[in-house]
């Protein structure tokens, strides 16, 4: 067992969502650590909890029980001007670029905007035009708007919008499930290529174990709120152990085809 700190982890994590309907446990009791350098799949079918994991790890939602912390630091709890370091070491990309990025703004105000806020030293002329060739698109982006760019297009600027601030994490919430087919294995393929050459610890949510295989040293799955399985990826995809688990592979033939190559 290792005696290091996770650099991000959930303890106890449970998130109670409350409406004139009646109560939802989304998440129920989640531990999750994620060691520096990790790349860590959370899988599950729809409604399982893994969006709701993601938002309370970057901070952007707080949990109705337990608490996040980052270094070993508590996260939970603390007020927007006390996670400003927090923000620009923990970044997410959503999973519709269209609804992330504002469509009134050009794509240099997108990408500057993290670095004003977070108030992030240096060039940020420089900064953006390094991140717009790191996501492969050309300079003249930076004039146009994010609905004169294909679905592809808009998921680089949201990862490269990400990257800003320089974070140490990246949660990426279901990255792709929102493109066509064709364009899903660039994204993903950027998105490795990116982690490698930033050492970024990856939090992946996605219900595509197969992308998960590829890209995740170690996964965890989620059901019905509930962590029900947890370890390294070809352990969990050759010999799982909870029913849940292996009804997910069941239902995913591709999934068991091939060799993993996780970062």
């Amino acid at each position: 067992m290792s005696t290091t700190t996770p650099l991000l982890e959930a303890r106890d994590l449970s998130k109670l969502y409350r409406s004139r309907r009646g109560s939802v446990l989304a998440l129920d009791s989640v531990s999750l650590a994620v060691e520096a350098g990790a790349a860590v799949g959370v899988v599950g079918e729809s409604g399982s909890g893994k969006s709701t994991l993601a938002r309370l790890l970057v901070a952007l939602e707080q949990p109705s029980e337990g608490c996040v912390l980052y270094r070993g630091e508590r996260v939970s709890g603390r007020r927007e001007k006390e996670l400003i370091e927090f923000r620009r070491r923990a970044q997410v990309v959503f999973q519709d670029p269209m609804s992330s990025l504002d469509p009134r703004m050009r794509i240099y105000d997108i990408l500057a905007e993290p670095l004003r806020a977070l108030s992030v030293p240096g060039d940020h002329r420089e900064r953006v035009a390094a991140l717009l060739e790191c996501v492969e698109l050309s300079p003249d982006a930076l004039k146009r708007y994010p609905h004169q760019f294909s679905g592809g297009q808009r998921q680089r600027v949201a990862i490269a919008r990400a990257l800003a601030p320089s974070p140490e994490v990246l949660v990426a919430d279901e990255p792709v499930s929102a493109l066509d087919v064709s364009v899903r294995a660039q994204i993903l393929n950027l998105l490795a290529s990116l982690v490698r050459d930033f050492e970024l610890t990856l939090v992946l949510i996605s219900h595509d174990l197969a992308v998960v295989r590829h890209l995740c040293s170690s996964v965890a799955v989620l059901y019905r709120g509930h962590l029900v399985e947890a370890g390294p990826t070809e352990r969990i995809f050759q010999s799982p152990e909870h029913g849940y688990t292996k009804e997910l592979l069941a239902a995913v033939p591709r999934a068991r085809a091939g060799r993993a190559r996780p970062l």
